[in-house]
Parts: C-alpha cells; sequence; structure tokens
C-alpha cells in the first residue's frame, strides 16, 4: 500500500522522504529507489538509495507513470521499497488514479511505497484519503 504524505508546498514532506529512505538504507535487506523530478537531492541520499530522475523519460500523465512504476517493480525483483516526491507534479492532476494503480501493485509484490503530494488533503477521494499519514 501507498501511504501518503500530503499538505502545503514547503511543509517538509521531502525532508521526512530524504530521511525515510536513508533510514532503510541502513537496515533493509533489499534494493530501494527514490523517485523525483530532478536530481536536487543526489547528495542527500545514501549510496544503496537509488534516485530515478523521472523528468528524463517524458512522463506525463498518471495512466504513464503508474506503468513506469510497474516497470521498476518488473525489472527489480529484489525492490523493498519505493519513495515517491511531488506526486502531484510528476503524474498530473489525475494523480489520485495512479497512487490508487501504485497502491494495488506495491500491495501485490509486497513492496513498501511512501509518497508526497502538496494538496490540500480535505479534496481528496476516499480510496486515497486512506493512504494518508
Amino acid at each position: 500500500m501507498v501511504q501518503l504524505l500530503a499538505g502545503e508546498k514547503g511543509s517538509g514532506k521531502t525532508k521526512v522522504l530524504l530521511e525515510k529512505a536513508n533510514a532503510a538504507a541502513g537496515v533493509s535487506d533489499g534494493n530501494i529507489v527514490f523517485l523525483d523530478l530532478d536530481n536536487s537531492h543526489m547528495y542527500e541520499l545514501k549510496n544503496s538509495v537509488r534516485l530515478i530522475n523521472v523528468s528524463d523519460y517524458s512522463i506525463t500523465t498518471a495512466e504513464e507513470f503508474a506503468g513506469f512504476v510497474a516497470g521498476i517493480i518488473s525489472a527489480d525483483h529484489d525492490l523493498k521499497e519505493i519513495y515517491i516526491d511531488r506526486l502531484r507534479k510528476i503524474a498530473g492532476e489525475d494523480f489520485e488514479k495512479a497512487a490508487i494503480k501504485i497502491s494495488a501493485l506495491t500491495e501485490k509484490y509486497d513492496i513498501k511505497c511512501m509518497a508526497s503530494a502538496s494538496v490540500d488533503s480535505s479534496t481528496l477521494c476516499d480510496d486515497v484519503k486512506a493512504m494518508l499519514i
């Protein structure tokens, strides 16, 4: 299941994701991936966390992003955790659809997933509200 950090821009969501990813790097028995729109956090992540710059792959819709995550999962059988910064910006206005699809995938393959989105949590659909932490 996806755990979603929602809040206003500048509320510390990215910092929490970076801390969680780095903490997992020290104890996880599998691979960890951090998805973002740029490489700005490259030096803040431990070497064992793979940073993927999603903007390199011309992703513009929620469907494309969910497919992209599915591809990452299918290519790495040792994947244990995925961290997604700026989910709404990556997947577009229909990011809730991506969150629901990614949640189903991560549950199926027993992968922990945490994402952040700059959004008012009261505007989310019920399925996505259930992901809030």
